[in-house]
């Protein structure tokens, strides 16, 4: 277990723990990292290496001290204090104008995605891409979301009353509902080691399910080496044919690797569904090339950090219709909740953080900005199926069993 779950593993270790043997079975059922790492047994949860651990620390500064930050059950924000204590944060002020799109998130791998889920619907975070992997996450999140989601709307009522009785009713977005969901597959860099023959042809009847939008993530990450690099830039290359083939955008993980990666894409061809840069959190000239091509830029928590001028900087250099906001779920807090785990409603303060980079405050101005974004996110994830996945959309009812 080297990739994403990898990472939400050894944040999430006492929570799993603590479950015990007795909790366990409950918690497959409502926990994502917990189902998809095999909660039936919690010691399995426990054994996550100390290089898994390292890496997890390494992979967010704002990763959550699993022994530390519980599951709070809802659609409060809060960040933690010393001493194991936690206070509440304030949602942006005024309320966002229109609706927000998280356009990266790996809902499976929070320990609460039902309540991850309704957290979402009561601060109009209303379109959700989730990102699986489909050589490392356990297939069962593709019949999970539906029942998820149904779950949420139930708790829907109880978490908007309670943040109104919390924040005020004025706080909160107008007629709350559960998140629209749509999936991104595919063979993460860290995975690539272990693509083959068989993982293509996993992937392939996964990307023919009417759910997915896109390709994904993948890419190049140079930081951990997980794969060795000439398997990663192969694994690459062979994706971004299959984007071509089934008519797919993609939505690249690049670490460390920017130079190369352009390379491949330039040699490859970008694919004509579109390039979706996930998470951009570097400088103006990493990203000038990218711009050039015609990419879309997605940025998450890291764009609202104190000491992250740069990244702002690239920010307004953004095309307003190429622009997204993501949270990449359960890493990346924004500010001021780093230190805690992410969940898809923190999308709204990086898209309150973007408005105000782009100079649109409050008001009129940041309601045509916000569904912009909103307008980005549905046309380049929210397609009708493509007609790949209608000529082998028979492989679906496979892909479930």
């Amino acid at each position: 277990m080297t990739g994403k779950a990898a990472e939400a593993n050894a944040m999430g270790l006492q929570a799993v723990g603590a479950a015990g043997e007795a909790g366990a079975a409950e918690a497959a059922g409502a926990a994502g990292v917990a189902g998809t790492a095999g909660a039936a047994s919690a010691a399995s949860a426990v054994e996550a290496t100390p290089a898994q651990v390292a890496a997890a620390e390494a992979a967010d500064a704002s990763a959550p001290d699993a022994d530390h930050v519980p599951v709070f059950s809802d659609a409060l924000f809060r960040k933690k204090r010393k001493k194991g204590k936690y206070s509440l944060v304030e949602p942006p002020a005024p309320t966002l104008e229109a609706p927000i799109a998280d356009t990266h998130a790996h809902v499976h791998l929070l320990w609460d995605p039902v309540g991850a889920l309704a957290c979402a619907g009561v601060w109009n975070v209303g379109f959700v891409c989730d990102v699986v992997d489909t050589v490392e996450d356990d297939p069962a999140v593709w019949d999970a979301m539906d029942g998820w989601r149904a779950q949420a709307a139930e708790r829907l009522a109880a978490y908007a009353q309670a943040a109104a009785e919390t924040y005020g009713a004025a706080a909160l977005p107008a007629n709350p509902a559960v998140p629209a969901v749509r999936f991104i597959a595919g063979c993460h860099p860290h995975n690539a080691k272990d693509y083959d023959e068989a993982a293509e042809a996993a992937l392939l009847a996964r990307l023919a399910d009417p759910r997915v939008a896109a390709l994904g993530e993948i890419g190049l990450d140079y930081h951990y080496d997980f794969s060795p690099r000439d398997v990663q830039k192969d694994v690459f290359r062979r994706q971004l044919r299959l984007a071509r083939e089934c008519g797919l955008p993609v939505s690249l993980h690049l670490r460390e690797a920017h130079d190369d990666a352009y390379r491949i894409l330039c040699d490859e061809g970008f694919p004509p569904a579109g390039t979706l840069l996930h998470c951009f959190n570097l400088d103006k000239q990493v990203l000038a090339p990218f711009l050039e091509a015609g990419c879309f830029i997605a940025f998450g928590g890291p764009v609202t950090f104190k000491a992250a001028d740069e990244v702002r900087e690239a920010a307004r250099l953004v095309p307003l219709d190429r622009l997204l906001t993501e949270t990449d779920s359960p890493y990346m807090t924004p500010e001021p909740m780093r230190g805690m785990i992410c969940g898809p409603a923190h999308t709204v303060f990086t898209a309150a953080c973007l408005a105000e980079v782009f100079g649109c405050v409050s008001g009129a101005d940041r309601e045509a900005f916000l569904g912009r974004l909103w307008e980005n996110a549905h046309d380049l994830l929210d397609r009708r199926p493509t007609a790949w996945q209608l000529a082998h959309a028979t492989s679906v009812d496979e892909a479930r069993s």
